[in-house]
């Protein structure tokens, strides 16, 4: 449970963090999962009110898979990550739907500061051992629609020109990119807020990652939990995707750690399609090495951002020597962006990459840093027990 000292406003913040609402095989031994078809920064808590007619929260499980064998045996048990029904009937699905109005969307808020615990996990050389020592994993991405219309095709990417170096700018430039991310919009604790998420290649081909607190904070799971891919200016391209199950790591859901704030979501088909069917899904990694190239993207809505387009940071990435085992990237992304996809070797040509971490927070006293959950075998879990997942 989180406990409520652990809020804090953003401007009183000296020592700590705020949260956000912000891949490809790397040798020889890496494995190739293949598949048959397929918050950043600083805002404020204050929602946008209404009535909140959250739906589908019957009951909360635990499920999911444990994480594969190292190179030297067996490896520890994974924890199985904890499973939320969400709008898992049609009629819940449907309220959900026109509960989404285009004003209470552009309404929404980014969710609140967070302190990381002081005596949080850091990552120590034992750490950086361990990861090292977990077989590295890898899900190519696939493109919508598919050649034989029963799932998308898988794809490999490819490497595209020299990583252009960004801490937040507008992204023109299209592409797959623009299709697979997308804001998400929820109510926590009776109020309208906003985060920001990817499709990826999936099994059930309905698959969504995002960060943990994007799906449930302060001790609950959020209600009326929705994905908009391709969000623009209030325009929704390719339509509203309600959740239909949610997962977080066993970590996040228990104590709120930023090193596990990562977090799926399962959506309904729209119109009789499911979600990668129509938009793509990009790749996914697990186990990689650290301090990569690597593209983020989000939709921040706290100031100067509106949460109306997306944009992206790109850089070398650096491991958090403070207070966590997370990776950082130079961003000034802020509230909103939270759950937004980081890629290794994005192809800024196709906007296709591999997601291997996401938005989660920054510290005050440096709001020009972005941190995203290293991605090892804990998120590999909640990935499988996403996309293994049926949708009703």
């Amino acid at each position: 449970m989180r406990h409520s000292a652990r809020f804090v406003p953003i401007l009183t913040l000296v020592a700590g963090g705020t949260l956000l609402s912000t891949a490809i095989v790397s040798g020889a031994s890496a494995t190739t999962a293949t598949t048959t078809g397929t918050g950043a920064g600083t805002g404020t808590r204050a929602g946008a009110g209404g009535d909140t007619s959250a739906t589908g929260t019957s009951r909360t499980t635990t499920t999911g898979t444990a994480g594969s064998a190292g190179r030297a045996g067996a490896a520890p048990a994974v924890p199985r990550p904890v499973e939320r029904e969400a709008a898992d009937t049609r009629a819940e699905q449907r309220a959900v739907q026109r509960y989404w109005t285009e004003a209470r969307m552009e309404a929404a808020k980014p969710l609140a500061a967070l302190v990381p615990e002081k005596d949080g996990a850091r990552l120590t050389a034992a750490a950086r051992a361990a990861q090292a020592a977990a077989d590295p994993v890898l899900v190519p991405a696939t493109t919508p629609e598919g050649t034989d219309g029963d799932g998308a095709e898988t794809l490999t990417t490819t490497r595209g020109p020299a990583v252009r170096a960004s801490t937040g700018s507008p992204w023109t430039r299209g592409g797959a990119i623009a299709r697979t991310a997308g804001r998400v919009f929820f109510t926590y604790q009776g109020r309208n807020a906003s985060c920001s998420a990817s499709a990826v290649t999936s099994e059930n081909r309905s698959t969504v990652i995002t960060a943990g607190h994007c799906v449930r904070m302060g001790g609950a799971f959020h209600g009326n939990w929705v994905f908009v891919p391709g969000y623009e200016n209030g325009n929704r391209p390719h339509g509203t995707w309600v959740a239909t199950t949610l997962y977080t790591t066993p970590q996040w859901n228990n104590s709120e750690d930023v090193n596990h704030d990562v977090a799926s979501a399962v959506v309904a088909p729209l119109n009789g399609r499911a979600l990668t069917d129509v938009v793509g899904g990009q790749g996914i990694a697990f186990n990689q090495p650290r301090r990569r190239q690597m593209h983020s993207f989000g939709y921040p809505a706290g100031a100067p951002y509106d949460g109306s387009k997306l944009v992206y940071c790109a850089g070398r990435a650096f491991d958090d020597f403070l207070m966590t085992r997370d990776i950082g990237l130079n961003c000034t992304m802020t509230g909103g962006s939270s759950g937004g996809p980081w890629f290794l070797d994005l192809d800024e040509g196709t906007g296709l990459g591999t997601l291997n971490s996401v938005n989660s927070f920054k510290y005050a006293f440096a709001a020009g840093w972005m941190f995203g959950p290293y991605f090892g075998t804990e998120a590999q879990a909640v990935y499988e027990a996403a996309q293994t997942t049926g949708t009703p």
